[in-house]
């Protein structure tokens, strides 16, 4: 059974990565309570823990805030993208089977109707489960934990600069590139479309 500062973290977690609250906007600690009809004592647990996480700050007199995502930051979460992409790609040929290859063509063609009917509000979330569902295919734990909050940090950052409709086209090329390299169970192929990948969207981002 989930404690409330459990309840409390994953509610302010899920709002951060969804961008409800963006970065800089201030946390309210007594509307949590109220909200949630508890003290403070678990709303404190709570901010604690995303501070830990990196997503909130808390300064004397500026009281608790969405923690920003600077441009030093994005360069380095995509050095390690870089690296552990490559990786769970490279796994990922060796094990998927069937079904995950008919997940992962499912997700693809929705980011394709999505980016055709020009409603690319919905492409963030189709992202994290096409790495998501490559992170678990590769079949260790770290790997999607740490798939996880690389992406949390990019969709953070993407609140204040968003993708474009071109280069949305690119991460689904790209996508495209990294299925068919895993429908061949080739890892060395999956490895360097997914190399490819991240690379070209930190060129996308600025970030080279």
């Amino acid at each position: 059974m989930k404690s409330k500062a459990d309840l409390v973290y994953e509610s302010l977690h899920n709002a951060i990565a969804q961008g409800d609250l963006k970065p800089g906007e201030r946390i309210n600690m007594d509307e949590l309570a109220r909200r949630f009809g508890i003290s403070k004592i678990p709303i404190r647990e709570a901010v604690k823990r995303l501070e830990s996480d990196g997503l909130l700050d808390s300064r004397v007199h500026a009281g608790v805030t969405v923690a920003s995502v600077d441009v030093t930051e994005m360069r380095g979460v995509f050095l390690a993208r870089e690296a552990i992409e490559t990786l769970v790609a490279s796994l990922a040929a060796e094990r998927i089977d069937d079904t995950r290859i008919r997940e992962l063509e499912k997700i693809q063609r929705a980011m394709h109707a999505a980016l055709d009917a020009g409603t690319t509000e919905k492409m963030a979330d189709l992202n994290s489960r096409f790495h998501r569902t490559l992170a678990e295919t590769a079949g260790y734990r770290v790997l999607g934990e740490l798939t996880e909050q690389l992406l949390l940090t990019i969709r953070r950052y993407r609140i204040t600069a968003p993708l474009g409709d071109r280069n949305w086209r690119s991460v689904v090329d790209e996508h495209d590139v990294i299925v068919e390299a895993l429908r061949r169970h080739d890892p060395e192929a999956a490895a360097d479309a997914a190399r490819a990948h991240i690379s070209s969207q930190a060129a996308h981002e600025g970030m080279v």
